[in-house]
């Protein structure tokens, strides 16, 4: 299974050979191609762009600069595939980067950005 788009954990998004971007529109060039039925791999930042670290400490949390977040890869373009078109899509696998095991999860306080969840 050939990789699309490859991250490197150890660089922030706008150091990432393949660019990321933080919403889908249809401006935004296709960084890939694939054709229909062909398996594929795509890695991913996690979504604040690397600034959550792996130290066990909780300040990463509390100070996020939540104005930079929500990256994406791709996008990628279904050859043959036109806008309108419902297209199928199968996750074969979904898991963390290979030496690069880790999660985390946060709440976030309304003076940080937070407070969408809290009704």
């Amino acid at each position: 299974v050939k990789t699309l788009i490859s991250v490197d954990p150890k660089k922030a998004p706008w150091e990432q050979e393949t660019p990321l971007h933080n919403r889908w529109h249809p401006d935004i060039p296709p960084v890939a191609s694939v054709k229909e039925g062909e398996k594929f791999r795509v890695e991913c930042v996690d979504w604040t762009g690397g600034q959550i670290k792996n130290n066990d400490s909780s300040d990463d949390v509390k100070n996020v600069d939540l104005s930079q977040v929500h990256y994406l890869s791709g996008p990628i373009t279904v050859e043959g595939a036109q806008p309108g078109d419902l297209l199928k899509v199968e996750f074969l696998n979904l898991g963390a980067l290979d030496d690069d095991e880790w999660g985390f999860t946060g709440t976030f306080a309304k003076e940080n950005g937070g407070g969408f969840l809290t009704d």
